[in-house]
């Protein structure tokens, strides 16, 4: 079964825009009719859905192209997918980690402000102190 752009985008919920640039980039190659329009197979549109699904999950273009690689080879080792993921998880955690500490951050501030009509702001201090010694520091390199 052959399906047309719209087709496609509507069995895998991804835009047409995105399917085009995934074409782009080389992650899929639909077959082209005769009047140049985009021809999909299912396995075309299977790819696409691989890949929505990896994207949800935060993996980077470069890593949708080894594991779609990984998928596509029946020789692969699963340690090779596995070590993507890895990777993966240890970005993730490290990025939660970052949030974590700015949420804090920020939780302190807003609870230290009054958040009243007096013009002193604990916050704006704090973020002016940040600017300042960050300007100090990019001044003297």
């Amino acid at each position: 079964m052959t399906m047309n752009i719209k087709d496609v985008s509507t069995r895998t919920g991804l835009p047409a825009k995105t399917i085009r640039y995934y074409e782009d980039i080389g992650l899929i190659r639909p077959d082209r009719q005769a009047n140049g329009y985009r021809d999909f197979s299912d396995t075309d549109c299977h790819k696409l859905a691989f890949l929505s699904r990896a994207r949800t999950l935060g993996f980077s273009i470069e890593d949708c192209r080894t594991l779609l690689g990984l998928y596509e080879d029946e020789a692969r080792a699963s340690a090779d997918v596995r070590q993507i993921a890895a990777h993966h998880l240890d970005q993730i955690d490290k990025r939660l980690t970052e949030l974590l500490e700015l949420r804090d951050t920020l939780q302190r501030l807003v609870s230290s402000c009054a958040g009243d009509n007096r013009p002193d702001c604990p916050i704006l201090n704090d973020l002016a102190n940040v600017r300042t010694s960050t300007k100090r520091s990019s001044a003297g390199s």
